[in-house]
């Protein structure tokens, strides 16, 4: 088997990693606050970010592509021993037991430990398999706000209450042979990615006169963006980029019209190349653009609004590999139309099997 879910991640490790999935829709401080959590209390060396194609459980309405969402969690995550991955891609899987099954399959020596918010604890009946799910691996649920007794008391923990550790033994958990889980009563954070989506700005009915129809259309603003992006290339090739990549996200994201995808050769350049891009576009009057990653230098993102762009350290590109990331969620989106034509052929042939079978038997 020669799968790599989890790039830079060696398959006999034998690491205590403690896995977080889910939509990612956007990720945000919580993800983090649990993450850092589970090191502390768990001893885990690593926490893996598994963001998810699609939740089975969630509308795809509103869903950012998953490019971005990944994008958004790296950089929220910012921490040595957090790794953002799509390993569903790879794995070929859909549900979370399908999921951690196969990532047991690959990393068998790994301890894997599962990580939730408690706020999830009575929405796992309605997750396919659940029960497999307590005896595949060990879970760990970490307080959220106004979920304390509520989610305790909720189906899936009174089933495996016996199984259940206290908060004192949490640091054995991962050791644990499963089903063993905990309940984790850490400093609360109120962030939800619900709250994030719910916040942010929506176009609202104008009152008094209404406008007439014609008079509401909006301006193309393709040339714009395209003008924005020809600023973009031309200040990268002015500062000596390398491997300018261009995605164009019109139709599939609302965040932006394009990505750009440039590497400098070290991270000193890294840093200029945003920085001049910056500079240049706050000249040409685009004022304040925010600039992150600075710090590190090995991955710099420039939010030019209409254009975002990713500026890499060499070995930082080929790692998180953003430009093969759009082109595995191309493949999967390509795969339900396949599988939805073999399920259909397989209908077919079971329907002609009892026919046939009443043929032999006349």
């Amino acid at each position: 088997m020669n799968l790599h879910p989890m790039p830079g991640v060696p398959r006999a490790t034998t690491r205590r990693i403690g896995l977080l999935g889910g939509s990612f829709n956007p990720a945000h401080a919580g993800h983090r606050h649990i993450s850092l959590e589970a090191l502390k209390r768990l001893g885990l060396d690593e926490v893996w970010w598994l963001v998810s194609p699609q939740n089975p459980l969630k509308s795809g309405d509103g869903m950012e592509p998953l490019p971005t969402r990944v994008a958004r969690a790296r950089q929220v995550a910012r921490h040595p021993r957090i790794r953002v991955g799509a390993p569903e891609l790879v794995l070929g899987t859909r549900y979370t037991l399908d999921t951690v099954r196969a990532l047991k399959r690959v990393y068998r020596d790994a301890k894997f430990v599962w990580l939730m918010g408690a706020d999830i604890l009575p929405q796992l009946v309605d997750w396919a398999g659940w029960r497999n799910l307590f005896e595949a691996i060990p879970i760990a649920a970490f307080a959220r706000p106004g979920w304390g007794h509520a989610a305790l008391s909720s189906t899936a923990p009174r089933t495996f209450g016996r199984f259940r550790l206290g908060a004192h033994e949490a640091r054995r958990l991962a050791t644990c042979e499963p089903p063993a889980w905990c309940f984790i009563p850490s400093r609360l954070d109120e962030h939800s990615a619900t709250a994030i989506r719910a916040g942010r700005p929506r176009r609202t009915r104008s009152k008094g006169k209404t406008i007439p129809a014609q008079t509401r259309t909006l301006p193309d603003r393709s040339k714009v963006s395209d003008a924005l992006l020809e600023l973009v290339r031309q200040s990268l090739d002015d500062n000596k980029a390398e491997d300018i990549v261009v995605i164009d996200l019109k139709g599939k994201s609302a965040f932006a019209d394009y990505m750009v995808i440039a590497s400098g050769r070290s991270t000193r350049q890294v840093v200029a190349i945003a920085e001049n891009l910056a500079d240049k576009l706050k000249q040409s009057g685009h004022g304040y653009v925010p600039v992150e990653g600075k710090q590190t230098g090995d991955w710099v993102l420039v939010d030019a609004g209409d254009v975002i762009v990713h500026v890499f350290h060499p070995e930082a590109r080929a790692f998180y590999g953003l430009e093969k990331m759009w082109a595995l969620e191309d493949e999967a989106a390509a795969k339900p139309v396949k599988k939805a034509a073999v399920r259909k052929t397989a209908v077919k042939k079971a329907a002609a099997k009892p026919a046939a079978r009443r043929k032999r038997a006349s």
